[in-house]
């Protein structure tokens, strides 16, 4: 008998349906970890880890070791990367601690009947160095995870933690956010002008140069002067620019490319993206076909492609749409400089697995993957888009304007994947000193807009960018600080909370060498060389500590215990005239007075764009209809909410009222609910009477134009829902305007 053991279930499942005379077992992932409730690393003999038996494993390693003792040989075929590895030597370690039996190592790149028989045929012994960079990282995790988070229950709050990749994630979104809040918008002007020539139709052009330098225009008074100047000027085409313009094809994704256009596009976390993706690798069953891998590996940094799978893409290119399509020679990618090249790029295991001849047997989320999946390799291989280009130049005195357009004559690779780019915008055909006809000038002022906070394509490229974490390991990263709350989604886009702010502080102060964007990547770097049998693994573990330690021991001292004295702020009590202090309770942040226990004065705050302080007021104007007494603003899991100010005699409890009527049945109120997926969005109280449900947050604004009694917020404006007016707001408005709705009901 032979025996194959995997870590999925699902891999299991296709590979028995592949192969014939073995028994296929799988691990359910790791099954030894350091333990859970002490450190589990002796510091003193050279970081040695001690691993123990995940509890509930207990029974799956005493069935290994049972098919083990029967079998003739042994393969591990855990997934080929460096988590893989280590299940691999921890089940080796368990089954055959004598090393009696010849256990070998083998890899699938891709879950297909002839990938599957080529491995086996060349398996190959464990892999020393991987299996220690695997180690070494999750003894640095440890450490720093083991070590600085009870200095944080001691200084803040029990059940905080800190990790150290995590943390660098947490400060990129940190920083950003304090660059919003300090961003100051500088004003500026453009200039378009509509000209028209004796057989053209009118077209635009934009105030590029004055004088040979660029046009910066700062304010209305000197625009006001260019106006009354140009208005006496003529327009003359100074120069004619046609060009071809080749739009080369992207290449196959990698991991962190996939996360990015998956969320781009599809709207998935990268935590969905990884999710399916692993049941696309480890297989589908097929029907007639059977149960097959449908893409390679899913975690891999490296563009390259099989020359096998480059061929039967050109092949299919070909037959399809015809030598016009296909490039001359194949595209070969180059790999950014860090990238370790162990795995192909993300593919379709063959590419005459059309997305519609598989969709039948797939969930929609693992169709509109694989088809993204599909379409970007196919497209990798495929002629480039050519564009006829045209730039015009137009002279009118000292000023200089400038037009673009562009118009595809040959689509290429965007037969099949969508750029979305901007529209085709035409040219008329003009010629060199040719008179045009001034038909309108057109100012329009505009304003400097901050950095964008990061949503999750983002924050993975601004990760892979700076060397941070690893293709395994963004989606873990992700959700790591979401679940810790430290971070929070606000319109897909990160946003740090009151708390994530307060411990990115405090870790960048305390350990600056260690919570930080280049160290970490260092990290990564030295843990790649590692498994390239580069550098030791013991000396990279004993130079980390020596830095760490150093700060463990100033952090003890010297760091600021919340706990005791809050975060000082610059509110001042209204009971005692005391300075008020920010506070960490189990429902978050909440502004506390000095002078507690003598003065117990406490308030619920938020902060407005500008990283300010905003009081909300607890007291609401009705009482409880069940006890009479005056009902208060609470905020619990999914938002604000009222409850009766008599708790816990008085238990009732009601939504909060935005103080908007429903549009629809003009009897309820717009209260604000959470769907089963834990979003928020906002329907009538009279539900399931009235079904009326909406996502944006109601503001209660009339509308200028129609009189509706309310309008809806997006981004920096205010939009009614009725006739579509549209009334832009600076971010301090729309942020005091969000809040309206909870003070109607608490003033």
């Amino acid at each position: 008998m032979k025996l194959l053991i995997v870590e999925s279930p699902a891999k299991a499942r296709t590979l028995k349906k592949l192969l014939k005379g073995f028994v296929v077992e799988s691990t359910l992932g790791h099954i030894k970890d350091l333990p859970k409730n002490k450190l589990g690393v002796d510091i003193e003999h050279d970081f040695k880890p001690s691993y123990v038996i995940l509890p509930r494993k207990q029974k799956t390693i005493q069935r290994l070791k049972k098919m083990a003792k029967l079998a003739e040989e042994i393969y591990l075929a855990s997934d080929p990367d460096r988590e893989g590895e280590a299940i691999a030597w921890h089940v080796a370690e368990e089954i055959d601690k004598n090393g009696e039996k010849p256990i070998k190592r083998v890899l699938f790149h891709e879950i297909t009947p002839a990938a599957v028989k080529t491995a086996l045929k060349q398996p190959f012994s464990l892999d020393t160095n991987k299996y220690l960079s695997q180690q070494t990282r999750r003894i640095l995790d440890r450490l720093v995870g083991y070590k600085i988070s009870p200095i944080l229950w001691q200084k803040v709050k029990m059940g905080l933690s800190a990790g150290r990749v995590q943390s660098a994630a947490l400060y990129l979104i940190c920083e950003r956010e304090r660059a919003i809040q300090n961003f100051v918008p500088q004003e500026y002007w453009e200039i378009a002008a509509l000209l028209e020539g004796e057989q053209c139709p009118c077209f635009e052009a934009k105030l590029a140069q004055i004088k040979g330098k660029k046009a910066c225009l700062k304010n209305q008074a000197q625009v006001e002067a260019i106006l009354k100047t140009l208005k006496e000027k003529s327009f003359l085409v100074k120069r004619v620019i046609h060009q071809k313009k080749h739009r080369y094809p992207f290449p196959p994704f990698i991991t962190s490319t996939l996360q990015q256009e998956a969320a781009k596009k599809l709207g998935f976390s990268a935590q969905k993206t990884m999710v399916l993706a692993q049941q696309l690798y480890e297989g589908i069953d097929l029907g007639k076909e059977g149960r097959v891998g449908l893409i390679t590996y899913m975690r891999t940094d490296s563009v390259r492609t099989a020359d096998i799978a480059i061929e039967e893409a050109r092949k299919f290119i070909k037959g399809q749409w015809g030598k016009d399509y296909l490039p001359a020679r194949r595209y070969y990618y180059k790999n950014k400089r860090q990238a370790q090249d162990a795995h192909e790029a993300i593919r379709p295991t063959s590419v005459y697995r059309f997305p519609e001849s598989v969709a039948p047997y797939l969930s929609p989320e693992q169709r509109a993957l694989y088809e993204l999946i599909w379409r970007r390799f196919v497209a990798s291989q495929m002629a480039p888009a050519i564009y006829d280009q045209t730039t015009v130049e137009i002279e009118a005195g000292e000023y200089l304007f400038r037009t673009t357009g562009s118009i595809l004559k040959k689509e290429g690779f965007k037969k099949i994947y969508d750029l979305k780019e901007k529209e085709e915008v035409y040219i008329p055909d003009l010629e060199n000193g040719q008179l045009l006809n001034l038909k309108e000038l057109i100012p329009s002022q505009h304003f400097t807009k901050p950095p964008a906070r990061y949503t999750e394509a983002s924050l993975i490229k601004e990760l892979e960018d700076k060397g941070i974490g690893r293709p395994s390991t963004y989606a873990t990263i992700l959700t790591t600080i979401q679940e810790r709350n430290y971070v929070e989604k606000e319109k897909g886009h990160f946003r740090p909370t009151e708390l994530g702010l307060l411990v990115n502080d405090l870790l960048t102060t305390n350990f600056p060498e260690i919570i930080n964007v280049s160290f970490t990547a260092q990290m990564e770097a030295e843990l790649d060389e590692i498994e390239e049998g580069v550098k030791s693994s013991i000396n990279t573990l004993k130079e980390f500590y020596q830095v760490f330690r150093k700060a463990l021991e100033k952090a003890q001292k010297h760091m600021a215990d919340i706990k005791k004295h809050g975060v000082k702020t610059e509110i001042t009590c209204e009971k005692c005239g005391a300075p008020m202090v920010i506070k960490y309770g189990k429902n978050g942040a909440f502004l506390a007075c000095s002078r507690y226990p003598a003065c117990e004065n406490t308030k619920e705050f938020r902060r407005n764009e500008k990283g300010e302080i905003v009081i909300i007021s607890k007291t609401a104007a009705e009482n409880c209809p069940e006890c009479g007494k005056p009902l208060s603003l609470k905020h619990g899991r999914y938002g604000p909410f009222l409850a009766c100010s008599g708790y816990p005699e008085c238990h009732y409890t009601a939504p909060l009222s935005l103080g908007v009527k429903c549009p629809k049945c003009e009897e309820g109120e717009i209260i604000q609910r959470v769907s089963k997926k834990g979003r928020v969005f906002y329907g009538c109280s009279r539900y399931p009477d009235c079904q009326f449900a909406m996502w944006e947050r109601p503001i209660v604004h009339t509308c200028p134009r129609c009189g509706a009694s309310f309008m809806i917020c997006k981004g920096n404006s205010l939009v009614c829902i009725k006739c579509r007016y549209k009334e832009r707001l600076e971010k301090e408005e729309v942020d005091e305007n969000l809040y309206d709705a909870t003070r109607t009901s608490s003033s």
